[in-house]
């Protein structure tokens, strides 16, 4: 998240320089705007001269050289036993005889340990683009341009910020509140009248500037405003570097290897100069102090628009990325007016009484301002005081010539002596400001909440949530026109200074032309061939069987509705249904009607789950393939009775609501049957023609990848990440899943290469061979993160598997990003849809892409609701040698094999269901909490069990 006025560039290093001059200003049309004194636009392709130097940077190949493995052996890997490292799995035997079939592999030895000097950056496009197409598609795209004058320069600046220490605090503090920072920043550069638009910070540590600044030490006083005490810093600035634009050009001329990430954070941070001198700053958002009369929410809470921006390097050189966005606010409001619209039953005041805890958890963590007295000073509520304004009494000491006798005087006399106001509402509590026990009672009728409070979407529900909802996902054209609107906006992010610091905005939407690539056929049961529809991409089970559908003999059922569901009824329909598509299902075996008070009870769901598994075995052969667990409504008792199933008994669970299974729906039951069957092992649909750039012989296995971080305000909990890999081939359809906790917040995976050598080891023992090729997609990682997941996870991954098995599959390392502001407009309303969105299978890998590296947006999925986001996928190692068309085609038709739905899906498939895995992991997390397990980074806790470590509990 950013802080402060400018926030950080996404993947800064900490190199930084800085400098500019003034350049010659001229208004032109649609641009705000400079005329670059020397240069004119170039081209931002790189030279073909200098493709493929490294200038110190080890440069990624598509051939079997360019590995980073593990020391080869030396001897062939030929049909051997499997080595004493590979056990069986514990669930299974492995038979005497299992011997892995003998694979041509890249023999190539990996270089010795990673230096600064031997860092490997993402490779090269291969090709200028990808030329397969159903039919081009004319778009615009929310990237304006942004001009520079190359020849400009930024002073950089580092600054330092400390307490001045004092008789009261003689050692001062180790750290400066993050919310202090900006306002010692302004406060400095008001006192020693810094010229506002000829500089700008990013609000924490850095100072750009066109004009040289003193590096003397300043002493900055923050007044806390009447009655309170000021705050004294002492401000040191240091001159860090000179920073050039001519590095930017370089970069995009190709004369330069690494990106001039300084350049950018200028650039980043002179964008949001204006917009965070006018709206309220959340992360890279940017929004309005007001809302709109129809954004009021009712509840305490409004809907608040905005803007969200970053600055891309693109192959027509930097542009400025600008998305529309809404949050939800807390309206800043009386605190009395406040809990009348957000507390269900509060009515009049006197129900702060009879409501006590359901307020105190409404506002603590608060910051109000207080009324009764002039001054700026926050203040975050603490809860409610014991007792009420009335019965309030506190120690003043009393001024000269008195002596500074200490006397007892009441609240309420206070406020009359002091203030000259009275107290109207003595019968109920104060809130409790206290900092640093130093006790502070006010009254509720003089507090008014601040702006900006965000308040967490998840926490609305019925229809402030849907309302919220529905102003977040705005039609296309609607969107469209925001987005433009901002940009031009007197407090958007082409403020006056972006002209002192040599830059100019495009304010019109960059037109690119882009493809649609298309749709693979489908295979289903009995080797049935479906086409899907041409507008949606969509296909229909009806009159149609699963390809390979598993047979429900052994299952149990649960009814948590105590007798609300009709469960005869419920039975025979979902018998009808699976029946249809290929899945003998019988009758349960054992059936329970209980309460949804089992969910209130980790104990309780534990025993009752153990027992249902129990009495199957008592009963019947075999193992229970599947417990159905009809609940009356949602509960967070889900995460428990997930943990337990998947953790300790080994037994799947498929959940459903009373409410849709009385109602029996065709559509309900066949999407129902789909993640019974995908959980019991089965495939529900798989791609007629082969996966593309693969050929006869090859043994494929794709890995999907995430991290999972605890929310705001998490300080101590781990990062849950999730690896999943393939383990049928050429399907390419069945998961198996690995959850390992790690230290909180940390992205990079860990234990990413013994992870990756289990799943390894799972595909090799169910196909009686090793893979070949490899294919990763890494979700959730920025662009500055990309040498991390080259440098560390991916040679993890190859010293495993080679220490190992002496062998070095050929790799390919995708990056999937959905976290961007990009997104599409039809120039032509007729190209798309009924929805006004781009038609699935869009690629866009021109103009808007990066200028020579492996990138590319596409949008795989129909978007009937907002408007579409496309998902940027980034290829960092391409050792099997795709090419531009060979990537996408392959990704837009893994989409296809989704399990749960019959439509292509936003996200390819194993980035899909590692975010799913991490989030189950997530989910066991919380079990662990109530369970007050301390130990909740155990790995133990988060193992799966063997029964189910080779299917896809988690569809």
């Amino acid at each position: 998240m950013d802080s402060g006025r400018g926030g950080n560039y996404s993947g800064f290093t900490d190199q930084r320089q800085r400098k500019t001059r003034p350049p010659v200003q001229e208004d032109i049309g649609g641009v705000r705007a400079f005329q670059p004194p020397v240069q004119q636009a170039r081209s931002y392709r790189p030279q073909q001269s200098v493709q493929g130097q490294s200038y110190g940077y080890k440069q990624e190949g598509a051939g079997p050289s360019s590995g980073r493995g593990g020391v080869w052996s030396g001897r062939p890997w030929g049909s051997t036993p499997l080595p004493p490292s590979f056990p069986p799995h514990p669930a299974q035997s492995t038979p005497e005889n299992l011997e892995i079939q003998a694979l041509k592999i890249s023999e190539q030895p990996a270089p010795p340990a990673e230096s600064v000097e031997n860092r490997i950056v993402p490779i090269r496009r291969p090709d200028k683009g990808g030329t397969l197409a159903v039919r081009s598609i004319r778009l615009l795209v929310n990237h304006f341009p942004i001009r520079f004058n190359s020849e400009a320069a930024v002073f950089h600046y580092d600054v330092g910020i400390e307490h001045v220490t004092s008789h009261e605090n003689p050692h001062g503090k180790k750290r400066v509140p993050k919310s202090e920072l900006c306002l010692i920043i302004d406060k400095w550069f008001s006192d020693n009248e810094i010229p506002i638009l000829q500089t700008t910070s990013d609000g924490v540590k850095n100072i750009f500037s066109v004009v040289h600044l003193s590096t003397e030490e300043f002493k900055v006083d923050l007044s806390g405003g009447e009655d309170s005490k000021s705050r004294s810093y002492k401000f040191t600035v240091k001159f860090v570097n000179e920073l050039k634009f001519l590095k930017l050009e370089d970069y995009l001329n190709g004369n330069i290897s690494y990106i001039p990430r300084d350049i950018l954070q200028v650039m980043d941070s002179v964008m949001k100069d204006n917009p965070y001198r006018h709206r309220i700053s959340v992360g890279r958002g940017f929004y309005s102090r007001e809302f709109r009369a129809g954004d009021d929410l009712h509840c305490g809470v409004a809907a608040y628009r905005g803007f969200k921006q970053s600055v891309k390097l693109t192959s027509q050189g930097p542009a400025l990325c600008l998305d529309y966005s809404v949050l939800a606010f807390r309206k800043p409001l009386p605190i009395i007016e406040f809990l009348k619209e957000h507390v269900t039953g509060f009515k009049e005041v006197n129900d702060v009484n009879r409501l006590r805890e359901e307020v105190i958890d409404v506002l603590k963590g608060l910051q109000v301002r207080v009324t009764h007295r002039a001054t700026q000073q926050k203040y975050t509520i603490a809860g409610l005081t014991d007792k009420n304004a009335s019965e309030i009494s506190f120690s003043l000491v009393g001024p000269e010539p008195e002596g500074n006798l200490t006397k007892q005087i009441k609240l309420v006399d206070y406020f009359k002596d002091k203030w000259g106001t009275d107290i109207l509402f003595k019968d109920i509590p104060c809130l409790d400001l206290s900092k640093n026990n130093r006790p502070n009672d006010v009254p509720m009728e003089f507090c008014v909440l601040v702006e900006g409070q965000r308040y967490p979407k998840e926490y609305l529900g019925g229809q402030a949530g849907s309302n919220l909802r529905r102003k977040s996902l705005l039609h296309p054209k609607e969107r469209k026109n925001a987005i433009s609107q901002m940009v031009q906006a007197n407090d958007g992010p082409c403020g006056e200074a972006m002209q002192n610091f040599g830059m100019a905005v495009d304010m019109n939407m960059t037109s690119v032309v882009s493809r649609e690539i298309p749709a693979p056929d489908l295979k289903l049961g009995n080797s049935q061939v479906v086409k899907v529809d041409k507008e949606k991409c969509q296909w229909n089970l009806v009159g149609k069987s699963l390809v390979d559908a598993k047979p429900v003999k052994r299952w149990a059922l649960i009814d948590f509705s105590y007798g609300g569901l009709q469960a005869g009824a419920f039975i025979e329909n979902l018998k009808l249904r699976s029946r249809k598509l290929g899945m003998f299902m019988e009758d349960p075996l054992v059936s329970r009607v209980t309460r949804m008070d089992e969910f209130l009870s980790i104990r309780r769901l534990d025993d009752l789950l153990t027992s249902v598994k129990e009495e199957f075995s008592r009963r019947n052969e075999g193992k229970l393939q599947i417990i159905i667990c009809v609940m009356k409504e949602k509960h967070r008792g889900y995460e428990s009775l997930k943990w337990i199933s998947e953790m300790r008994i080994g037994v799947v669970t498929q959940c459903c609501l009373t409410v849709h299974a009385n109602k029996g729906q065709d559509q309900y039951l066949a999407n129902l049957c789909l993640k019974i069957n995908a959980k019991l092992g089965g495939s529900n649909f798989e791609l007629i023609e082969r996966l593309p750039n693969f050929k006869d012989g090859d043994h494929v296995m794709f890995i999907g990848a995430d991290v999972n971080h605890p929310g705001q305000g998490n300080s101590s909990c781990p990062s849950i990440a999730a690896v999943v890999g393939s383990i049928n081939w050429p399907a390419a359809n069945r998961y198996a899943a690995r959850i390992c906790p790690q230290e909180h917040r940390k992205e990079k995976i860990v234990n990413f290469g013994t992870t990756c050598l289990d799943l390894v080891k799972t595909y090799a023992r169910l196909n009686r061979v090793l893979p070949n090729k490899i294919v990763i997609f890494r979700d959730g990682v920025s662009d500055g993160q990309f040498g991390m997941v080259l440098d560390e996870e991916l040679h993890d991954l190859e010293k495993a598997i080679c220490d190992d098995f002496h062998y070095k599959p050929k790799i390919t390392l995708v990056v999937a990003q959905k976290r961007h502001q990009t997104r599409f407009f039809l120039e032509n309303e007729q190209d798309g849809g009924a929805s006004g969105n781009v038609p699935p299978g869009t690629v866009v890998d021109t103009t808007i892409v990066h200028p020579f590296e492996f990138d590319f947006y596409l949008s795989s999925h129909y978007g009937g609701i907002g408007t579409s986001r496309p998902t940027h996928y980034y290829v960092l190692r391409n050792e099997n040698s795709f090419t531009s068309d060979g990537i996408q085609k392959l990704i837009y038709h893994m989409c296809f094999t989704y399990a749960r739905c019959t439509k292509p899906v936003s996200l390819v498939p194993p980035v899909y269901y590692a975010d799913m895995v991490a989030f189950r992991g997530r989910m066991y997390q919380e079990v662990a909490m109530e369970l007050q397990r301390n130990g909740s980074f155990n790995q133990s806790f988060y193992n799966i069990h063997p029964d189910l470590q080779d299917v896809m509990f988690f569809i």
